[in-house]
């Protein structure tokens, strides 16, 4: 940072007030160099440097006079080196005219001369040997009569903090100081620099040693120098011991301490210091709001994530990438890829180009919310780019790719992965890419892939073991499903809750006189499950012994997979065709709410909703609906103007086919009059009159719902 030295360096308080580098003296009659002083804005010369610079006529030729460090005689030492709430007075400005043939002597003879030399003394001190005998040979250049001025310069202009250090000892045993905490201020600032938050700790301890009081300055660059080392409890704790020391924050510390406190997890008080910056209209800074984006990002509150979006647009702040990849990021994990895609948008047309966190954020916003022709477009823009991923990222990908069924897919990735050169195939990889072969029924593929992971030096774990029973069991390998159980027990793996549903459902599958085969496996991997299955396989007509095994069961396992067992269940009791038991389960599972508002009731329509339902517990609730309504109509109820059937739209990710193609075909092998809504898709519909005209038929032929 460049910083311009005023008549005091008051500036060196506090980061964003500019400083300008001069000597400000009152003209003598009779010097050598004839100059006029006006008030009015000057006329810069070109030859100065980019900071402002006022211009005097001492010369690093001259003698410089000890007077000239008292640069404002008239307000006394105080006014040369304020405490940071007051700045220069002086606003006089040397004009030389540049037309002048003595032009080039005047800016020799100026300050501006003086300064580079300072500055080019402060790079020499960067670039020498960290020790006392060569820091002193480079700063005995400057003679016997120092500034002050010259020496807050020199290590403001400094990065190394070894040699900033000698320099700041050479100093104060050769000058007579009136404020030393400007020096430590500015040697502060050097180790803030460097990132150097150790030597910053002991150099604050040195000056409490020396007397020197700290002030306002000292503690924001100590909380600054925390918050870029990451240390923001640090922060927090230079910021709590500004009061013992008399020391009043202002807007711009408080506003750093926003994200300092967000940083640390003291989240209530960084929200109670931004409810005041937004009220006493603080000074926020990008990184700040970055801060608070992350707070409501990481407490839920995804909503509180636009919000300060919004107020920092309001308040004329510029977005960042940092902000856009912020809050890119909480979209993703608040499953809202829409909204990740607008902002994306809109970074795009402010000018930001996407970096390798940009492109992450999306790759898990859409993957998450399996986005997959969004999320594959990202992947396919980063290797056109040349953006390497990571094993983390492809197995995102390939995730998302097994959920979506996207075979070809995942197998490019997998190779896309193998030929990086950065990245290799893990255990998720592997994992991923057996369940897509598993689901979609290609055994041999994920075998071949066992076989590689294996040869990967992966042992297959749960998941892995659990895609290939299900791939087996589509197969109809009964024997293989079988080999593979032995297999997790013989690695020491115990089947759990999924691994049991997985089982379940390939028993669904699974020809009736290889379902014992199975009932082993089940009574293996949970014995209460086995039992209930054992008496169902078996047709035992222990009715009690069914019921209190059924309670047992569910007594015992997690709500997750409740819904997934009563519906294999009811799918093997439709397989065996007992109805009985089937309608028994329906009737549990609604009385432990496993499945909620399947029958509804207005005065207009009567309706059956079956999404999420497997289809023999599909079956069976429109077995047991069509009852209901054969009873209501024989009770005498009128049936409404409307009934219908609500399967969802849906199909499944590896199959062609969902509830609603089933249905359609059930329904007409039923000779039912409910007919797919041309308007309303996944829903069934008839009228009261050719509803009440079927149910009549079927009760004369005395025919049961089926």
């Amino acid at each position: 940072m460049a910083y311009h030295l005023c008549s005091s360096p008051s500036s060196l308080f506090h980061d964003r007030q500019p400083l300008c580098n001069s000597l400000s003296s009152p003209p003598k009659l009779g010097s050598k160099t004839s100059t006029f002083t006006y008030s009015f804005k000057p006329t810069l010369l070109p030859s100065q440097p980019k900071t402002l610079l006022q211009i005097t006529h001492v010369s690093i030729q001259d003698p410089i006079p000890q007077e000239t460090q008292n640069l404002n005689p008239s307000k006394g030492n105080d006014s040369q080196y304020p405490d940071g709430k007051s700045g220069s007075s002086s606003k006089n400005y040397i004009w030389i005219n540049p037309k002048s043939s003595r032009a080039s002597q005047l800016r020799k003879n100026s300050y501006d001369a003086r300064y580079a030399s300072l500055v080019k003394m402060a790079e020499s001190l960067n670039s020498c040997s960290p020790n006392e005998e060569d820091v002193v040979e480079v700063l005995r250049g400057l003679g016997d009569r120092i500034l002050e001025q010259d020496a807050v310069t020199i290590i403001n202009n400094m990065v190394n903090p070894e040699t900033a250090y000698l320099a700041l000892r050479y100093f104060q045993q050769r000058l007579k100081l009136s404020r030393e905490v400007i020096l430590y201020n500015v040697t502060l600032k050097v180790f803030r620099k460097c990132r150097d938050f150790e030597r910053a700790e002991k150099l604050f301890d040195e000056m409490l040693e020396r007397g020197v009081k700290p002030v306002n300055t000292t503690f924001s660059t100590m909380i600054t120098c925390a918050r870029l080392c990451s240390f923001p409890h640090k922060a927090v704790e230079w910021f709590e011991k500004m009061p013992s020391f008399g020391c009043v924050p202002d807007g711009v510390t408080y506003s750093a301490m926003i994200d300092a406190y967000g940083r640390a997890g003291n989240v209530n008080m960084a929200l109670s210091l931004y409810d005041r910056a937004r009220t006493q209209k603080w000074r926020i800074d990008p990184v700040t709001f970055s801060t608070l984006i992350k707070i409501y990002g990481t407490s839920g509150n995804f909503d509180g994530c636009l919000n300060v979006y919004e107020e920092m647009k309001a308040l004329g702040v510029k977005p960042n990438l940092v902000i856009y990849n912020t809050l890119i990021d909480a979209m993703g994990r608040a499953r809202r890829p829409w909204q990740a895609k607008i902002i994306y948008r809109e970074m795009k047309k402010n000018g930001f180009l996407p970096n390798f966190g940009t492109y992450a954020s999306l790759l898990r916003a859409y993957g998450r919310a399996r986005y997959g022709e969004d999320a594959l477009s990202v992947y396919k823009e980063m290797k056109e780019k040349g953006v390497e991923l990571t094993v983390v990222l492809y197995n995102t990908l390939l995730a998302m790719c097994a959920d979506l069924g996207y075979v070809d897919e995942a197998v490019e990735i997998v190779e896309d992965m193998k030929k990086s050169g950065t990245c290799k195939p893990d255990s998720w990889s592997f994992s991923s890419l057996i369940t897509v072969y598993s689901c979609s029924g290609k055994v041999s593929e994920a075998e071949v892939t066992l076989n590689e992971m294996f040869e990967a030096g992966y042992e297959p774990n749960i998941f892995v073991l659990t895609s290939l029973i299900q791939c087996y069991g589509k197969a109809q390998r009964t024997d293989d499903v079988v080999r593979t159980f032995h297999r997790l027990l013989e690695l020491g793996i115990t089947p759990d809750e999924l691994f049991c549903c997985c089982l379940l459902n390939v028993m669904t599958q699974t020809p009736k006189e290889e379902l014992s085969k199975l009932t082993d496996c089940l009574e293996k991997a949970d014995s209460k499950l086995g039992h209930v299955v054992q008496l169902l396989v078996g047709e035992q007509d222990n009715d009690e012994e069914f019921k209190r095994g059924l309670s047992e069961l569910f007594d015992s396992i997690g709500s997750d997979v409740k819904k997934a067992y009563c519906n294999c269940l009811i799918d093997i009791c439709v397989k065996l065709d007992l109805s009985q038991r089937s309608c028994e389960l329906l009737d549990l599972g609604i009385t432990l709410e496993i499945y909620t508002d399947i029958q509804s009731r207005s005065s207009t329509q009567w309706s059956l909703y079956l999404k999420g339902l497997s289809l023999g517990a599909a079956l069976t609730a429109l077995h047991v609906w069509i009852n209901d309504l054969t009873k209501a109509l024989e009770s005498g109820e009128e049936l409404p103007p409307l009934l219908g059937i609500n399967t969802g739209h849906g199909k499944h990710k590896y199959s062609d086919k969902g509830l609603a193609a089933v249905f359609e075909s059930h329904l007409k092998e039923l000779n039912a009059p409910f007919h797919e809504a041309p308007d309303k898709v996944g829903w069934f519909l008839t009228t009261k009159v050719a509803a009440q005209s079927w149910l009549e038929s079927r009760s004369s032929l005395g025919l049961v719902a089926a």
